[in-house]
């Protein structure tokens, strides 16, 4: 396992693959006319040569950022494209680096919250896993009342939303039945580009003039970097809503450590282990 150890630290080091080799995957779910779905790549250049075999055909639009600004700008760019083909489009955002051991389970996840973001127009559905120890490394969130029953279970208002807190705050949240922030987000188009408006205003108009003049290049360097869990999330809570995961089995693979944790829970052995 030292071994095993050494060389998934060494892929990070050195190449980074899981966590930055796609900024994020955007999946149109709902189109206008019915349940239509479409994807949406974000991608970053830098990251093309892990990138560039596996989306050589792919199953849908690829957005090459000329350099890494963040997970918000990289949304409003994928919200651009999308709203320029559909006003009413709704959407999920999902990372790159994530795992599910029960993907039937997250399916249906997904389904419900897609339907959720249809029912309230107004807000954003976040999906939380449920958590199983009290880790600094993720964002929280403390849901309150339930607005809604679903097929998967209920659907909470957002009391608070915490980004990476402390061990001892950690430790109270997951006491308090608060979940894990998967960042699996969907929403109308037009409400996460209100929101994103709301917070990071000046972005927004940057991105959209860049898209408009076609002007990536030149403009992407004198961009802001917006996170949109800390710089929009934490400060929008009366537009969120959360859907709990209680089966997936979700993990985020955002760290060596975690890597490994996942591939001995669910007895994985990688292409190259030992």
């Amino acid at each position: 396992m030292n071994i095993l150890r050494s060389i998934v630290y060494g892929l990070w080091r050195g190449l980074d693959v899981l966590r930055k080799f796609l900024s994020l995957i955007v999946l149109l779910v709902l189109c206008e006319h019915g349940l239509e779905q479409s994807n949406v790549f974000v991608l970053s250049r830098a990251h093309e040569r892990y990138y560039g075999e596996d989306l050589r055909e792919p199953a849908g639009a690829s957005l090459v950022q000329p350099l890494n600004r963040g997970t918000g700008i990289g949304m409003m760019l994928a919200l651009n494209h999308i709203l320029e083909r559909d006003p009413q489009a709704v959407v999920g955002f999902f990372p790159c680096d994530h795992y599910y051991s029960n993907e039937d389970s997250f399916r249906l996840t997904i389904r419900a919250a897609a339907v959720c973001a249809v029912q309230r127009p107004a807000s954003i559905i976040l999906v939380g896993a449920e958590a199983e120890y009290a880790e600094v490394e993720y964002g929280w969130i403390e849901p309150d009342a339930v607005v809604l029953d679903t097929d998967v279970g209920p659907l909470f208002q957002v009391h608070r939303f915490w980004e990476k807190p402390p061990l001892h705050q950690a430790r109270a949240l997951m006491r308090r039945g608060c979940f894990w922030n998967t960042f699996v987000t969907f929403g109308l188009a037009a409400t996460f580009l209100e929101i994103l408006c709301g917070r990071v205003p000046e972005a927004v108009i940057s991105v959209a003039k860049a898209v408009t003049d076609v002007a990536l290049e030149t403009s992407y360097p004198l961009l802001p970097t917006v996170d949109f869990s800390r710089d929009v999330l934490a400060h929008e809570t009366r537009r969120l809503l959360v859907l709990r995961d209680r089966k997936s089995g979700w993990a985020d693979l955002g760290s060596p450590d975690r890597v490994l944790e996942t591939l001995a829970r669910h007895a994985i052995q990688p292409e190259w282990g030992l």
